[in-house]
């Protein structure tokens, strides 16, 4: 299978299309190169491809630019659409630059398959910031975390949807184009709403990718910052949980088009993330980790967000399978490995 992954250089693009490449597919990563240390990502996956000519291509380029991206689409059975700007806070400072490449850059891929007489399948990463802050649900506090009083599965589906940032809006946009391409046009498309995600080759830092960011300030040394109490709760995915999946809807589209999963490592995966993280970072580096600075909530933090990951386990038989402590253990030896990109 020909396959577009846009941001294809970035965490999780870098680690599906190293995946796809073993698996015998052509993949085309277009990213723009943008975010730091993508470059590593790419040299990481060129090497991987060495051993099979012409079956990874790379084209820098921009989702915002219409033009470049129908003609890295072109051909392709299969878009990943990955690319976007990724943090709550970036969304807050540059809303204008936020909706431009998570609204309009979605829309342009949207077009580019649309236009395309392959009709290539839309896999679209949303998030679960397009359900907001939650605030009608009835949160119970505990001594480390908060809990959602009456929801034990976690957020489903049919929870409504409450941007509350520029961010949720922009990949909110997204969310609904990508869905509703599928009803108007008959396009193969689908939508994962993603909580956190984690593993190797993610380069975390503090306003995204917050649990490799810890992990990476633990081992260095640098001071971390804790914004609200440290007791909000996320649920966790491994970063292989996640790509099981996307292979099992690129399989599945039968089954998947159209369709709207939540996905994330569910109640059994989830963490607070500081004051239940703190004593599992400990454990892995043997020894104390320093307390965190604490500040100001920031805006659109939920208290709780797990989410209820039942739908795809019914349709497509998924489930994580890679638990809490193992995949920390993980990530952070492969942050230990790689010591040198992090000085």
């Amino acid at each position: 299978m020909r396959i577009l992954i846009t941001g294809g250089a970035g965490f999780i693009g870098c680690n599906l299309a190293h995946r796809l490449l073993a698996r015998g597919h052509r993949v085309t990563v277009f990213d723009n190169l943008s975010r730091p240390r993508t470059p590593y990502n790419l040299d990481w996956l060129e090497l991987f491809a060495d051993d099979a000519p012409g079956a990874l291509a790379f084209i820098r380029g921009d989702v915002r630019d219409a033009r470049a991206v129908a003609a890295a689409a072109d051909g392709v059975e299969a878009i990943v659409h990955l690319a976007s700007q990724v943090a709550v806070t970036s969304s807050v400072q540059d809303p204008r630059t936020d909706f431009e490449v998570n609204a309009l850059g979605t829309f342009n891929v949207l077009e580019a398959a649309r236009r395309n007489p392959a009709r290539p399948a839309v896999l679209y990463a949303s998030t679960n910031k397009v359900y907001g802050g939650m605030e009608e649900l009835a949160i119970v506090e505990e001594p480390t975390r908060y809990r959602y009083r009456d929801l034990p599965h976690g957020v489903a589906e049919t929870q409504p949807l409450d941007f509350h940032s520029p961010y949720g809006c922009s990949k909110g946009a997204g969310d609904q184009y990508v869905r509703d391409y599928h009803r108007i046009y008959g396009l193969p498309t689908v939508v994962f709403r993603q909580s956190a995600i984690y593993g190797p080759r993610q380069f975390g830092v503090e306003d995204q990718g917050w649990a490799a960011h810890f992990v990476i300030a633990a081992q260095t040394g640098r001071p971390i910052t804790i914004y609200g109490d440290g007791k909000q709760v996320r649920d966790m995915l491994y970063i292989d949980d996640l790509i099981d999946l996307y292979e099992l809807a690129l399989d599945r589209m039968d089954v998947v088009a159209g369709q709207i999963y939540n996905v994330g490592g569910g109640p059994a995966n989830s963490l607070a993330i500081w004051s239940e993280f703190q004593p599992l970072l400990s454990r892995l580096a043997g020894h104390p980790i320093a307390p965190a600075r604490f500040g100001p909530w920031r805006p659109g933090d939920q208290r709780v967000c797990v989410l209820d990951i039942r739908k795809a386990e019914r349709e497509l038989g998924w489930r994580p399978q890679v638990g809490l402590e193992q995949g920390m253990a993980r990530l952070w030896q492969w942050v230990a490995d790689h010591r040198d990109l992090f000085q």
